[in-house]
């Protein structure tokens, strides 16, 4: 699968079992998202396009490379996708960030909108859509549908742990994407949580219930 990559990097496997501890608390959680955002983000943009710029070192003037064109957009899906937000700014400051806010029918796992602000022109940026659990897809499908219905064209989806459900289904739905997984659990159980999963990425990154 062209599209999918399954980051198998041991620092980031490491981290998503800290992660699955019933025991880790919210400091840590929020704590291992961001670095293992970072860790996955240093993979996901790797393609990131270049251009030449003129620079004097201490020895002489030399061409050099910088990101070229316009900035990378980070868009969080609400609210856990937030989460992961400041390991991809640690790697590019510059970024601009938007934000999708999703929720799923507890009756049909469905997402229903209820916010959207992308940055502009979001036609010119490479977009990383955020979210730590790929779940039944419902979400991801939906938040990459409206991207592309605001002109987005470059578009790479960030999770960190995805059901085989999941991931079938935006790929299915969006095979033009980049998908970027930490770790591709087992599968959904009858309420549609990822198993074995780490239970509500949200509630465990803001210390809800």
């Amino acid at each position: 699968m062209e599209n999918i990559m399954i980051l198998d990097h041991p620092l980031i496997q490491h981290k998503i079992s800290r992660l699955r501890d019933k025991n880790t608390g919210t400091n840590e959680f929020r704590t291992l998202i961001e670095e293992i955002s970072t860790l996955m983000g240093y993979e996901a943009l790797r393609d990131l396009p270049l251009a030449e710029m003129e620079v004097e070192t201490p020895i002489e003037r030399c061409f050099t490379p910088v990101l070229a064109g316009k900035k990378l957009a980070v868009v969080p899906i609400l609210r856990a996708g937030l989460g992961m937000v400041n390991g991809i700014l640690a790697l590019v400051p510059s970024a601009k960030v938007g934000h999708i806010g999703l929720y799923r029918d507890e009756t049909t796992h469905e997402p229903h909108e209820y916010f959207c602000k992308l940055p502009s022109p979001i036609d010119q940026r490479t977009i990383v859509v955020t979210d730590p659990m790929l779940a039944t897809g419902g979400s991801a499908v939906a938040a990459v549908d409206f991207i592309k219905r605001h002109g987005g064209k470059t578009i790479k989806f960030m999770c960190i742990i995805a059901a085989p459900e999941g991931l079938k289904r935006l790929r299915t739905a969006h095979p033009d994407i980049q998908i970027y997984v930490g770790h591709l659990d087992r599968e959904l159980n009858e309420n549609a949580y990822i198993c074995p999963g780490l239970g509500d990425a949200g509630d465990r990154i803001f210390g809800t219930k």
